[in-house]
C-alpha cells in the first residue's frame, strides 16, 4: 500500500512520542511505503485535488529518524490511504483543508478520519450527543447562564470550545473572587461560547485517555495525572502518562461508541473520561499510542496499519 500521512512540517515532530511517526514506522516495518503531505501541499486543479507527496524512509534513530525524497504532485487518489493528523488549531484553513479533502473522497480518495466527520465533530461540542455518558454540562456565552451554573455547581472547569493541551482551561468555584474576570476572559465579553463541567475530583486520579481504532477499544488507556497543585491532567501541561487496563465504565462507554464513531468514518478516536465520565471526544490527531505502547507493549499504531489494510 501506499499511506500518505499530513502532517505538521517533519522537522517539527518529536519521533520519541509522536503517534504519527509511530505509525508510519509501522507502516513501512509491514512493507508499505510511506509519504508526508503538508497542508500547505494541498492544492485543487480544475476540480481534482492532488498534493505535493514526499516519500519517506523511517529509522529507528529519533534524532535522525526520516530521510525524504523530494515532493512530487501526486492526485490524491493516487494513494490507497490518507491519514489526515494535522495538529489543532481548528482554525480557518483547518476547515478549508477539511472541504479540499471532502472532495478528495467524491474522487476516490480514501481518507481517515473523513474529514466531513473530523468538520462536524467538535472535539469538545461532540459529547453532548451522549449526555448520559457526561457530567453536568453547559455550553453557553451568556454570563448569566454560566454564573447560575456555577453557583449551582459550586465547583466547575470552565474550557474554550477550540482549545487543546490543557489551554484556556480554568476549576472555578463559587467563592472564587475572580471568577467574573475569568468568565469575561473566556468568553471574550459574551462574544464566545465556552464549555463548563462539573469539576470532577476523580482528575487526581488521571484524565484518561481511551483510543477506538476502527471502532475497536484498546486494552489500555493513558492516565494523565495532574502535577501537584495543577487542575489539569494533559501531557502538555506537566500531567504524566500512566498507562493502565480500562475499567468496566471506560470499556462501556468506549464499546458504545466505538460502532457509532467507526460508521461515520472516524478510524482513530480518543476518548477522554475522568471518573468513568465523558469529557471530549477527540478526532483531530489523537496521541497517547507511543506511552501506552512503551509502558504495555500494546502497539496501537500497528493496530491502525491493520484496519487500512482491511478497509
Amino acid at each position: 500500500m501506499k499511506i500518505a500521512f499530513i502532517i505538521d512540517p517533519l522537522d517539527k515532530l518529536k519521533a520519541y512520542k509522536d503517534s504519527s511517526v509511530a505509525m508510519m514506522r509501522s507502516a513501512q516495518a509491514r512493507g508499505h511505503q510511506v509519504f508526508a503531505i503538508g497542508r500547505d501541499g494541498l492544492l485543487v486543479r480544475d476540480g481534482e485535488v492532488h498534493a505535493l507527496a514526499a516519500a519517506l524512509v523511517l529509522a529507528s534513530d529519533d534524532a535522525h529518524w526520516y530521510s525524504a525524497a523530494a515532493p512530487a504532485l501526486q492526485p490524491l487518489a493516487y494513494f490507497d490511504a490518507v491519514l489526515m493528523r494535522q495538529d489543532p488549531p481548528f482554525d480557518a484553513e483547518y476547515i478549508a483543508a477539511t472541504w479540499i479533502l471532502e472532495r478528495a473522497v467524491a474522487q476516490g480518495a480514501k481518507v481517515f478520519n473523513n474529514p466531513r466527520a473530523i468538520r462536524d465533530h467538535s472535539e469538545k461540542l461532540s459529547l453532548t450527543e451522549f449526555p448520559q455518558f457526561a457530567p453536568t454540562t453547559l455550553v453557553a456565552r451568556d454570563s448569566t447562564s454560566l454564573q447560575a451554573f456555577i453557583d449551582e455547581l459550586g465547583d466547575v472547569i470552565l474550557k474554550p470550545l477550540d482549545g487543546m493541551g490543557g489551554s484556556g482551561i480554568f476549576r472555578v468555584r463559587a467563592d472564587d473572587p475572580n471568577r467574573n474576570a475569568i468568565l469575561e476572559a473566556l468568553t471574550d465579553l459574551g462574544r464566545r461560547s465556552i464549555m463548563a463541567q462539573r469539576y470532577l475530583p476523580q482528575i487526581s486520579e488521571g484524565d484518561k485517555r481511551v483510543l477506538l481504532i476502527a471502532g475497536q477499544v484498546m486494552p489500555y488507556s493513558l492516565a494523565r495525572i495532574p502535577m501537584a497543585g495543577e487542575t489539569r491532567g494533559n501531557l502538555a501541561a506537566g500531567g504524566r502518562g500512566v498507562a493502565m487496563p480500562l475499567s468496566a465504565r471506560e470499556r462501556e462507554i468506549a464499546e458504545a461508541l466505538g460502532p457509532i464513531l467507526w460508521a461515520r468514518g472516524l478510524l482513530i478516536v480518543g476518548l477522554d473520561m475522568i471518573g468513568g465520565h465523558l469529557t471530549e471526544i477527540n478526532v483531530t490527531s489523537p496521541t497517547c499510542m507511543v506511552e501506552i505502547a512503551q509502558q504495555t507493549g500494546y502497539d496501537i499504531a500497528s493496530q491502525v496499519i491493520l484496519a487500512l489494510e482491511s478497509v
